[in-house]
C-alpha cells in the first residue's frame, strides 16, 4: 500500500467503523486459497496469489499498530518468497487482532500513521477497511472464489475511493479508474474506482 496524504483526506469525516464483519470474509477468503494457486495471477499487476498474500501479512500488522498508535516505519514491500509458511494462520489471527484494536475507543483519537503517511485516525481506519474489501475481491477472483463483501464496508470504502478519484494531489493510491455503468452494484463501483476491471478473470 502506498499514498499521499492530501486536503480532502485529511478534512475525511467518519463516523466509527466496525472492521469485524468485512475481517471475516477475507478470513473466509483466505481460507479458501489452494496452495497450486499461490503461483496464479491477480488483478494486481505483477502480483501473484502469493504476493496478494504476503501483502496482506503485512497490511493487517500495519494497520493493527496504527490503531495502537504505534504505527509501522515506511511501507512493506510484498512479496512471494517472504510469504510465511503459516499463513493460513497467521492472516486470520492478525485480522482478529486488528479489529480488535480498532474496536477500542482511542483508536479512533487524534492522528496516525500507516504507509508512511500521517492522518487522522478516522482515515486510516478507512484505509483499512479499503484494503480488505479489495484485497479480499483480488484474492477470490484470482482463485475462483464468489465474493460478498460486508455492504455496510463497501458503501464505506466508496465515500472514500470517490474523494481519492476527485483529489488530483493524490496520484498513486489507486490505478487509473476504470469506467462502470452509473447503476452498477456499488463493489463493482469501488472496483472501478480503485483501478480494477470487476469483469477480470484468471487467464484460461
Amino acid at each position: 500500500m502506498t499514498f499521499r496524504a492530501a486536503g480532502g483526506l485529511y478534512g475525511m469525516q467518519t463516523m466509527q467503523l466496525d472492521l469485524g464483519p468485512q475481517a471475516q470474509v477475507l478470513k473466509g477468503v483466505v481460507a479458501g486459497v489452494r496452495d497450486d494457486q499461490l503461483t496464479a495471477p491477480t488483478p494486481c499487476p505483477d502480483m501473484t496469489v502469493a504476493t496478494l498474500l504476503d501483502h496482506v501479512v503485512g497490511l493487517t500488522h500495519a494497520f493493527r499498530k496504527s490503531a495502537e498508535k504505534d504505527p509501522v516505519p515506511g511501507a512493506p514491500v510484498a512479496s512471494a518468497d517472504a510469504l510465511t509458511p503459516d499463513w493460513r494462520v497467521v492472516i486470520p489471527a492478525q485480522l482478529d487482532a486488528l479489529v480488535a484494536a480498532w474496536r477500542k475507543p482511542e483508536a479512533w483519537e487524534g492522528d496516525t500513521a500507516a504507509g508512511g503517511v500521517e492522518m487522522p485516525a478516522p482515515a486510516i481506519a478507512v484505509v483499512a477497511l479499503d484494503e480488505m474489501t479489495v484485497h479480499g475481491w483480488d484474492l477470490a477472483v484470482a482463485t475462483g472464489q464468489e465474493y460478498s463483501a460486508d455492504p455496510a464496508s463497501v458503501e464505506a470504502c466508496l465515500g472514500f475511493a470517490s474523494q481519492v478519484a476527485a483529489e488530483p494531489a493524490v496520484p498513486g493510491l489507486f490505478g487509473p479508474p476504470v469506467p462502470v455503468p452509473d447503476d452498477a452494484p456499488p463493489l463493482h463501483r469501488l472496483l472501478g474506482l480503485t483501478g480494477r476491471d470487476p469483469s477480470w478473470r484468471p487467464p484460461a
